[in-house]
């Protein structure tokens, strides 16, 4: 297989943990054990027993998983969580989607175990990983500073960047904009040069099938929309916990989305199209500029080649902020809230903990991202390669994986190698393109509230929130304005408990992250 210079870079965050035993012999137990399991996920509310990798895990292990998950009739994992806790009994291993929040809550109250000692005895290959990155065992404690869950943690730098009509620029005459305020001609030349050629002024110039994309834009007034690869959420600024939301420089920005909405340079649809928006919006040669992952957004080229001659959506860099940031706000987080913890009741807990470490193992992640060896993938000059049947296929790669239960929420380390093979050319070209620069913001990786810290943010932050994005989507829309209006919303606020929620917040960072 032919490693190009970009594949090599890719690649070198992927090298494996040299495994703390020998892989010829993985077994846990010389007579199968049977282990129950919750396992709540958007993919799937329960756990598949015939899955290709869980057989294949059986068999390397020893190890039987049985499906044991509540609450399978609804897709919200915190209705299934809270109808887990109030059976009072909980299975041997409780996963799937967010059980970060209640597993830190409730783990130290007794209702799951502490890992800490676990893997320091019976875990080598976890333990490798977290003596690696300290920072990441500190970001997933409880606030005891006790481990209570193994995370999914993703690989690789880069998850969404900026795209654009590149035929559309060529034919108008215009470069890639370098600045917000090159962008900003750029999208008027898009609403009204007919860039598509059909004589009529239907094109949208930005679009987003997430409607939380358009807040991406605040980045180009040096304001933020979220502090990690969750939309809305906190971030530091000056060693402080703040919220992007009630920040001068957020006033500034929505005043100025605001204002480039009502010129039709935003999707008028924006916040009710939904998912289908970039399908839709590009096949209909409407679409001129979005923010999306690199991943998918690149293999638009080659689908629509055939029904738009010339057609190329391509990746360029984040314009240059009004004050001269050039920034991506959207990364890959190194660690997700979804993985899997041991229960109290778990009457084998040393067994357990050895089977989350088989899939920090070699032949364990490769099994957790690639499926069955032989049937998915082979390893071809020393690389997991996946067959042509895979990569060819009409069903998209990852959708096969959930298939045969790998990139499943279990508590496993992401090899990026695993989506690099269905990246499309042209989304490996603009990875390069920001690769080569200094685009990066550091994530905030949330806290660990103690029981009193807790209470306050459940009490006033959904509230807190709600109001936020009432208030946001109203401006965006022209009913109100958010200069006018900003004294009295930052009152509201203030009333509603920010400030609260604030204190609480950084309690917990000071504690965390000392």
């Amino acid at each position: 297989m032919r490693i190009t210079k970009l594949t090599a870079m890719a690649l070198a965050s992927t090298i494996l943990t040299a495994p703390a035993w020998a892989e010829d012999d993985l077994t846990i137990v010389s007579d199968p054990l049977e282990l129950t399991i919750h396992m709540h996920w958007p993919r799937s509310q329960g756990y598949q027993e015939d899955y290709p990798v869980e057989l294949a895990a059986r068999e390397m292990t020893g190890i039987h998983l049985k499906d044991a998950t509540s609450g399978k009739n609804t897709k919200d994992n915190y209705e299934a969580m809270n109808l887990l806790l109030a059976t009072g009994k909980l299975p041997d291993i409780v996963g799937g989607n967010r059980i970060q929040q209640p597993v830190n809550q409730y783990g130290p109250e007794g209702a799951f175990l502490a890992l800490d000692d676990l893997i320091e005895e019976h875990a080598p290959n976890i333990k490798a990983f977290f003596d690696e990155r300290p920072e990441l065992r500190q970001a997933i404690s409880a606030f005891d500073g006790k481990m209570y869950y193994i995370p999914y943690l993703p690989d690789g730098k880069f998850g969404r960047a900026w795209y654009i009509r590149q035929d559309w620029l060529d034919k108008l005459g215009l470069e890639q904009p370098d600045t917000v305020d090159e962008l900003y001609t750029v999208l008027t030349a898009f609403r009204n040069d007919d860039p598509n050629g059909n004589g009529k002024k239907d094109e949208i110039p930005y679009f987003a099938r997430d409607w939380e994309e358009v807040l991406r834009l605040l980045t180009l007034w040096d304001a933020r929309s979220s502090g990690s690869d969750t939309y809305h959420d906190f971030y530091v600024k000056d060693g402080k916990v703040v919220h992007p939301y009630a920040q001068e420089a957020y006033r500034d920005g929505i005043a100025n989305i605001a204002k480039w909405y009502a010129e039709g340079l935003i999707d008028p649809e924006v916040f009710t199209r939904g998912s289908s928006a970039r399908e839709y919006l590009l096949s209909e040669n409407l679409g001129g500029v979005t923010h999306d992952w690199f991943a998918s957004t690149s293999g638009y080229n080659t689908a629509l080649a055939e029904k738009i001659p010339g057609f190329d959506f391509a990746p360029f860099l984040p314009p240059k902020s009004a004050g001269g940031v050039r920034m991506e706000e959207h990364r890959r987080t190194p660690i997700k809230p979804d993985g899997w913890a041991i229960s109290y009741s778990n009457e084998h807990p040393v067994e357990t903990i050895k089977y989350f470490d088989f899939w920090f193992t070699e032949k364990g992640r490769l099994l957790s991202n690639f499926g069955v060896e032989g049937e998915t993938w082979n390893m071809i000059d020393g690389e997991p390669v996946f067959t042509d049947a895979v990569l060819n296929s009409d069903t998209p790669v990852n959708t096969q994986m959930y298939t045969v239960g790998a990139q499943i929420y279990r508590g496993y380390w992401m090899d990026y190698r695993y989506e690099w093979q269905w990246t499309a050319p042209a989304a490996r070209e603009g990875i390069e393109l920001y690769d080569a620069n200094d685009l990066l913001v550091d994530q905030f990786l949330g806290v660990a509230f103690d029981k009193g810290e807790q209470a306050v943010f459940d009490k006033y932050w959904p509230s807190l929130l709600s109001y936020m994005l009432e208030r946001q989507q109203a401006w965006i829309l022209g009913s109100g304005d958010v200069k006018a209006d900003w004294d009295d919303y930052m009152s509201t606020l203030d009333k509603m408990g920010l400030e609260k929620v604030l204190d609480a917040m950084n309690s917990a960072y000071a504690r965390q992250y000392g």
